[in-house]
């Protein structure tokens, strides 16, 4: 089974900042899960629009300019990255999942990896990129067709994992609380990965297992390399 740190290690620290990332290398997570707004002419990591449930901000990104929005306390001190911080850390130790919020951030996610790989050295391969957003990952694709992107849903569709074909994703990822069997089948059939958010139990996490499904996002990264030992 493969284990991303949803959010980093987002079970003991502040989610999706440096610290919660630092300590999901430590524990050896296979991959790593990121959030990313744009903001200005950076991509921010930060999971909600809204401001007021990861930091002492109030009301949403857009309120802030750059340097106030990095200002704020996302926890026990830690700031909000931006993306370029993240890659400069994880630096191709384990796969990294940037995930894009919003409607605004492919033009700025290929110009930073543009820039990443040629300043730290960042092995495209070890990158996936997810939405919810799937014109967005498709545009993607299409400016950097060597990119991996994985599509997101919070549904089962009726034609299941068409859409994340269609798209020429390679994974697709599925709400914990509406994966079944047939859609998993139905993404084998196609040769996608299936991964499931957010899964902190170690039944549930079995049962996915059982059912076929190749890796989890968890809160809690250590422990579930432990269920699966």
């Amino acid at each position: 089974m493969f284990i991303f740190a949803h959010r980093g290690v987002s079970g003991h620290f502040p989610e999706n900042t440096l610290q919660a990332i630092q300590a999901a290398l430590d524990c050896g997570a296979d991959g790593i899960e990121i959030d990313v707004y744009a903001l200005e002419d950076e991509l921010v990591v930060i999971h909600d629009r809204e401001l007021n449930r990861t930091t002492n901000g109030t009301g949403v990104l857009e309120d802030y300019s750059l340097p106030e929005l990095l200002k704020l306390d996302a926890g026990a001190g830690e700031k909000i990255p931006i993306l370029w911080q993240v890659l400069e850390l994880v630096q191709n130790r384990c796969v990294l999942n940037i995930e894009l919020k919003g409607h605004d951030t492919a033009a700025l996610l290929v110009k930073l990896l543009h820039k990443a790989r040629s300043e730290l050295g960042t092995d495209w391969s070890t990158l996936l990129i997810s939405s919810f957003h799937h014109p967005l990952l498709q545009q993607l694709k299409t400016l950097i067709p060597e990119l991996a992107i994985g599509a997101l849903t919070a549904s089962i569709p009726l034609n299941y994992c068409a859409f994340a074909t269609e798209i020429g994703a390679v994974s697709v990822h599925c709400d914990r609380a509406f994966i079944d069997e047939k859609m998993v089948q139905d993404a084998k059939q196609r040769g996608l990965k299936v991964y499931v958010y957010t899964v902190n139990n170690e039944r549930e996490a079995r049962r996915l297992q059982q059912m076929g499904v190749d890796g989890i996002f968890c809160n809690f990264p250590n422990e579930a390399k432990n269920w699966f030992e």
